[in-house]
């Protein structure tokens, strides 16, 4: 058994060894996941706040008929930002900060499968925030909406560059999203710990996986999207001008063969949450956990088919109208097992109705409204109705904020006192969830019925005459309170972070492994690496001691080599039974993935000012970059342990 004394010399070591240097060289150099899930979060709850500032501009236009605080073409600005914003710049790259910092916490190892890839992804992210926003230092911002449809978006109707901002900006980010993709993926495959077989993975990580899966299949087809329509831009090529042989709805095929992916790419890690967070506050384990697993995967591989859902009123055929709309309607039943799995897991259990839980019942309420109508809106003739309404804005403001916005801050009342070590206000969080759903729902649903009235979206304004003033401001009114529900939430962020109560190691009692160390975790996360016997870990007996000062009596967790001056180590394990395979020596701290990120930022802004030999100059510095990147170092890679060998290094 390991001495006090021992414990304590080998955790000073490793926190020495995992620890980043001091101040802003650490800042720019770090590859810790944490870190990186950090700034993941922040930097998309910035983009939030930013995204909600808009919506506010536009609700406000829209209280009263016949206004002018913004004029139209500001509208049309506000509306492209906003959903550029919440789309593309939060409601993905959210679940990327909570999966960057709590899938390894989870799986039982020190950090991600390649740490520094994972450091660049965040930085090209914000790159590309930083890209597509600084359209408003030059007042030549982005109008073209969120979808950036054709021919509205070529060159002989938006001349100036404001739409080369959007579409390069959201193809660098595609860069990011799909790099931290991968390496989720292989993260989850090859970074387990040991006895963590597939059986026995956190429902969070099923959902970061397929997420993850799904962000490699879908993210082409949109950034093609984006290149070609710079191509017309840029150099004339027609792909979307039937004049010369091309074709506009090839376009909204590419954009929506990635858009409605992507309402499941942020709709599977929420639910993931969502499970993980009924079952902790529940006190019992996940009914139906395999339904739930295979629902979350069976709605990754079905949502590929159902992006014509969006199209209906293109001119298609009778027979593709007809496939897509099945397909719509299969799509929901998956959804609809994780439903009644958390309603059995409730009904089994004793729930606590602790602010998490309170978020998680008001995504149940709101997202189960936004599915109905989703079926609605699938069926053909209905959807000519209500195309282009306000109804359609209802219904995907219902599937976005109850799929992603209120999950995330379940999310945020449950996992920041790991983060942070220390308790949101129970009181504080309780009234800003209670304004942002009544505000939510005083907002959103009464457009449903000015939508089905008649009203279109992507108006800036209206006739009074029409009777859709009373109805507009009460949705006005229902965005401030909601807008003052979520700011709450922030108060209450940072009040914790200086007088919040400690949390301690596992506040909610919780099952899985990122609860079984500190809050907030250690720099090298594990001091042992756990052996899992378990799909709860934390509540089976001979498990409830990992982490602390004594170890467990079976089941022996893993101590890595060696016992020098170097212990940047972390082990790799099979793919489907997690047995121990390799000690792999861990990259250490660099600049390079700032420097390349950098670098490739430099060539889209090249591409944006048409001066291409910056762009030349970009890529110099990029090959120079990674050249850097992978100069051999001795302490890398892999350490070929094998046999018994492998066997005495991991005992």
């Amino acid at each position: 058994m390991t001495s006090t004394l021992e414990r304590a010399t080998t955790h000073e070591r490793l926190d020495r060894i995992w620890s980043d240097k001091p101040g802003l060289v650490g800042f720019f150099s770090s590859v810790d996941h944490k870190r990186v899930g950090r700034r993941y979060l922040v930097t998309s709850l910035t983009f939030f706040v930013l995204g909600g500032i808009q919506a506010l501009m536009m609700r406000t236009q829209l209280a009263q008929p016949e206004l002018d605080l913004v004029s139209p073409q500001v509208f049309n600005q506000l509306m492209t930002m906003h959903g550029t914003t919440m789309i593309f710049l939060f409601n993905t790259t959210i679940w990327a900060g909570f999966g960057n910092y709590f899938l390894p916490l989870q799986l039982g190892t020190r950090d991600m499968a390649f740490p520094r890839l994972n450091m660049l992804s965040y930085w090209i992210f914000l790159m590309a925030g930083i890209l597509t926003y600084s359209s408003l230092l030059v007042g030549d911002i982005p109008d073209g909406g969120w979808f950036a449809y054709v021919p509205f978006t070529g060159k002989e109707y938006s001349p100036t560059q404001s739409i080369d901002y959007w579409a390069l900006g959201m193809a660098l980010l595609g860069i990011s999203t799909t790099v931290g993709g991968i390496n989720f993926i292989v993260t989850t495959f090859k970074m387990r710990a040991p006895g963590m077989t597939v059986s026995r993975l956190p429902i969070f990580v099923w959902g970061i996986v397929v997420m993850s899966f799904m962000m490699v299949f879908a993210l082409p087809a949109v950034t093609l999207a984006q290149v070609l329509l710079e191509f017309d831009r840029v150099f004339g090529f027609n792909f979307f001008d039937p004049g010369s042989g091309g074709d506009p709805v090839l376009f909204q095929h590419l954009f929506w063969l990635w858009g409605h992916p992507e309402v499941y790419i942020v709709f599977v890690p929420a639910t993931g949450a969502v499970s993980m967070i009924v079952a902790s506050l529940s006190r019992t384990p996940l009914a139906g956990y395999l339904l739930v697993a295979t629902a979350l995967v069976a709605i990754g591989f079905f949502s590929f088919g159902v992006w014509v859902h969006h199209m209906f009123t293109v001119g298609l055929g009778f027979m593709a109208l007809s496939f897509f709309s099945a397909a719509s309607f299969f799509v929901s039943l998956p959804s609809g097992v994780q439903f009644f799995a958390w309603i059995a897991t409730l009904w089994k259990g004793r729930p606590s109705f602790a602010t998490p839980m309170l978020w998680v019942l008001g995504t149940m309420f709101i997202f189960l409204l936004g599915g109905i109508t989703g079926v609605m809106v699938a069926m053909v003739p209905f959807d000519f109705q209500a195309q282009d309404s306000y109804f359609v804005v209802a219904h995907f403001h219902y599937t976005l904020v109850g799929g992603s916005v209120f999950p995330v801050f379940a999310a945020v009342y449950y996992w920041l006192p790991k983060i942070t070590g220390r308790m949101l206000s129970e009181p504080l969080g309780k009234v800003s969830f209670w304004l942002a759903f009544i505000g939510f729902n005083v907002t959103f649903f009464p457009l449903h019925v000015v939508g089905l009235w008649g009203m279109p979206r992507r108006y800036y304004t209206y006739p009074a005459d029409v009777g859709w003033g009373g109805i507009n401001l009460v949705a006005t009114v229902g965005a401030y309170a909601l807008a003052l529900g979520f700011a709450l939430s922030f108060i209450n962020i940072f009040w914790s972070m200086r007088r919040g109560r400690p949390a301690g190691a596992n506040p909610w009692d919780a099952d899985t492994l990122e609860w079984a160390i500190s809050s907030p975790p250690p720099e090298y996360n594990f001091l042992e690496l756990p052996r899992v016997t378990s799909l709860y870990p934390l509540w089976e007996p001979e498990m409830q001691r990992v982490g602390a000062e004594e170890e467990p009596q079976h089941d022996r967790p893993v101590l890595l080599p060696p016992e020098g001056e170097v212990e940047h180590y972390t082990l790799a394990t099979g793919g489907i039974d997690a047995e121990a395979e390799n000690v792999m020596a861990m990259p250490a701290p660099s600049f390079w993935p700032f420097v390349v990120s950098l670098a490739v930022t430099t060539i889209f802004y090249a591409m944006l000012v048409r001066q291409f030999w910056v762009g030349v100059v970009g890529a110099l510095v990029a090959a120079t970059g990674l050249m850097g990147w992978y100069w051999p170092r001795w302490e890398e890679g892999e350490v070929e342990l094998v046999g018994e060998e492998l066997e005495e290094a991991i005992r």
